[in-house]
């Protein structure tokens, strides 16, 4: 007879071993690993990146940038210069001069005579209405005067020609000139307004936002619109909100300027260790670095460094040599460091949150259409994540001994 044995089954001893190894190495595994995903560079990366020197060597060209810990003094200077205005632009009141006649013009030129039997004069009427268009030579024709110069001269200095030219010819002669057609001093308005097209000049100096009322407005909140104007080979452009909140910026305008409105609302980008990576919108006029990073939800309680609020950011000259002082600034133009199209510098500007001032500064410190707000991690969250790693693990792992212990 055979005998049959029972076999156990389970969990051969010989497999235990192997069971164990697995476990083990997967611990060394994860505690030989040195990079974790993060949400970017912390505090001191980004120090050290500056002034042309950077960890990561691609590309091969560096960009030259300066960071500058921001305190009362540059929060001041920054909002204080801002952004440059028509004022700055063009020059305090757009340089509006006395209005002049213009070729295309129709002038009404009425010459008024003392006696009943002149030129111009009869018993009935002792005055006679000329009508005048200016000439592509800048002349218009009178009687008995001939050929007179209009273009280029005030309605006094017209009139005052006039008369001139007739004290020989006519009895006790006066004139008057009034401009009864428009042709030289128009400006054209364009883009984001409801009646665009070009809108003629009176005698009386326009602002710009007269202008723009003439021509209907915008629809769009002023504060995400943006006038460009564009004079004798200058452009300026400025936010419609600061020509109201800012009445110097408002300027003359000038026969033969263009302008053009613009709908592009104000935004910023929030990156980094915050709640919420996204571009956001102001919906407001002037955003503070406290409103935005509550706009981005705040910082990750686990990851986020409250030393490392950063403002990236391209600056405009004035501002940087302000910010920098005037050796830095050339210091960093001599290490490289170069505008962009538009002739701006970049910057980055850093914001320590764990100082109790730094919340009376950030909320004076201006965040600017287009910056990038990046909150840093904390030096101490690739070792969070790697304990926590190191949790999840290790409870696989006594699993797995605990099977091969069966």
């Amino acid at each position: 007879m055979i005998e049959v044995k029972h076999v156990e089954i389970g969990i051969q001893r010989w497999m235990r071993p192997v069971l164990r190894l697995i476990a083990g190495g997967t611990l060394l595994a994860l505690a030989g690993c040195n990079a974790f995903p993060s949400d970017g560079p912390t505090a001191s990366e980004v120090m050290h990146s500056s002034s042309g020197t950077t960890a990561n060597p691609i590309p091969s060209r560096k960009l030259v940038f300066d960071v500058v810990n921001v305190d009362q003094r540059i929060a001041s200077n920054v909002n204080t210069l801002g952004q440059p205005g028509f004022s700055r632009t063009f020059g305090f009141g757009g340089g509006v001069g006395t209005p002049v006649i213009g070729v295309g013009d129709k002038l009404d030129v009425t010459i008024f005579e003392a006696g009943p039997d002149g030129l111009f004069s009869t018993a009935e009427n002792k005055a006679t209405n000329i009508p005048v268009t200016v000439q592509p030579d800048g002349t218009g024709q009178i009687p008995y005067v001939g050929s007179v110069r209009f273009a280029g001269t005030t309605i006094d200095q017209a009139r005052a020609s006039i008369v001139s030219a007739l004290k020989a010819k006519a009895v006790e002669p006066d004139v008057t000139v009034s401009l009864s057609g428009n042709a030289s001093r128009t400006v054209s308005v364009s883009g984001d307004v409801s009646k665009p097209g070009v809108v003629p000049l009176g005698l009386a100096p326009m602002q710009l936002t007269e202008i723009l009322a003439f021509s209907g407005g915008t629809s769009k909140a002023p504060y995400d619109s943006y006038v460009t104007l564009t004079r004798s080979g200058r452009v300026g452009k400025a936010q419609l909100q600061s020509l109201i909140d800012n009445p110097k910026d408002d300027i003359y305008v000038r026969p033969g300027d263009k302008i053009f409105v613009t709908y592009d609302p104000q935004t910023f980008t929030a990156l980094g260790s915050t709640r919420k990576s996204a571009k956001i919108d102001f919906n407001a006029s002037r955003l503070s670095v406290v409103e935005a990073a509550a706009l981005a939800g705040g910082g990750d309680r686990f990851s986020s460094d409250a030393k490392g609020y950063f403002i990236f950011r391209y600056e405009t000259e004035a501002v940087y040599r302000h910010v920098v002082g005037e050796s830095r600034f050339r210091e960093l133009l001599s290490q490289g460091m170069l505008a962009d199209g538009t002739g701006r510098y970049p910057i980055v500007y850093r914001i320590d949150m764990l100082d109790p001032q730094s919340y009376l500064v950030a909320q004076s410190f201006p965040i600017r259409n287009k910056d990038v707000l990046y909150l840093s991690r904390h030096p101490a969250s690739d070792f969070i994540k790697f304990m926590s790693l190191f949790n999840t693990s290790a409870v696989v792992a006594w699993n797995i001994n605990r099977i091969a212990d069966n």
